[in-house]
């Protein structure tokens, strides 16, 4: 696994204010954008993107499983 880090300003402009992320690794990274998608989009529409994601990287002959409670 590589080790990196982030050097990211980022600013966000809401109606109820703004918002600002200093992301210094890709993990940080990741939950901003997560907040980001989920916030603008709503959960089913982001899991849905996410799992798109995912399946890029899914070894063929991979089957998805969903969790249960979904």
């Amino acid at each position: 696994m590589s080790s990196h880090s982030i050097d990211a300003d980022i600013k966000v402009k809401w109606a109820e204010g703004q918002s600002a992320y200093s992301p210094s690794t890709p993990e940080e990274l990741l939950l901003i954008a997560i907040d980001l998608l989920v916030r603008d989009r709503g959960s089913e529409a982001a899991r849905g993107f996410i799992d798109q994601v995912f399946e890029r990287y899914a070894p063929h002959g991979a089957i998805a499983v969903e969790p249960s409670g979904r």
